[in-house]
């Protein structure tokens, strides 16, 4: 009987082990959608996918976001950034590139942040259940001395004092700051997370691309957290 549990075990945890490498190789894989360029309705400038959200008409006439670029329909493309979406919306964009009537939604642009902010985290996410991604002050460190982290995290509202000095250990690397240490602690299980390291790579790249276009939409100031980040404790550590 307990070798039947040990065998299970084993199974189980070879499916679980193959699922996250399997959801690593899909996301991955999605760095074809942020490849080419399209022109904004808005400016007529053309610029990379990466750097542009993209909508359609819905059925009933309704523009929706479709911040993953996979719903059907014929795409309207306009640059990431909250500004140019309200814009859009006023000067009646989506109905001259539709050439037809349609109905935006009043709240379009907190849906797209919403939509991005969920992605940047499931990416996130993903990549720490496939250990390409550590948590903490002194890993994130010991990472970037290491030479083993191609991309920095680091919670918006931390202390400006660490941010400077976490970009200074980074040298060169980049270094998102756009989702706060809240959301970057639910991804690593703890209730705030202010800095983190993702390894290099394709997923890598992702996150970063969709923590470029969410900085477009998320424009409200955040009052920085002041208290101190690393600590000798473990339970404080972030």
């Amino acid at each position: 009987m307990r070798q039947l549990r040990l065998a299970a075990v084993r199974r189980s945890k070879r499916t679980s082990v193959g699922a996250i490498v399997a959801e690593v190789a899909l996301a991955e894989s999605g760095c074809g959608e942020r490849e080419g360029h399209r022109r904004c309705i808005g400016t007529g400038v053309v610029k990379p996918v990466a750097k542009l959200v993209r909508f359609v008409v819905g059925p009933d006439g309704t523009v929706v976001a479709d911040v993953g670029g996979r719903l059907p329909g014929r795409g309207l493309w306009l640059s990431a950034e909250r500004g140019a979406v309200e814009t859009a919306c006023r000067r009646r964009a989506f109905a001259r590139a539709a050439r037809a009537q349609v109905r935006v939604p009043a709240d379009l642009t907190e849906c797209i942040e919403r939509q991005l902010a969920r992605r940047c985290l499931d990416l996130i996410a993903l990549a720490r259940r496939a250990h390409q991604a550590v948590s903490g002050c002194e890993k994130t460190r010991s990472w970037l001395a290491d030479s083993k982290a191609g991309l920095v995290l680091a919670a918006v509202d931390g202390a400006p004092s660490e941010l400077a000095r976490m970009r200074s250990l980074a040298a060169g690397l980049p270094v998102v700051s756009v989702l706060t240490g809240a959301e970057l602690g639910a991804v690593f299980a703890r209730a705030r997370t202010v800095h983190a390291a993702v390894a290099p790579g394709r997923l890598a790249g992702r996150i970063h691309d969709e923590a470029e276009r969410l900085a477009g939409f998320r424009l409200r100031p955040v009052q920085p957290d002041l208290s101190p980040i690393c600590t000798n404790d473990p339970e404080t550590k972030h």
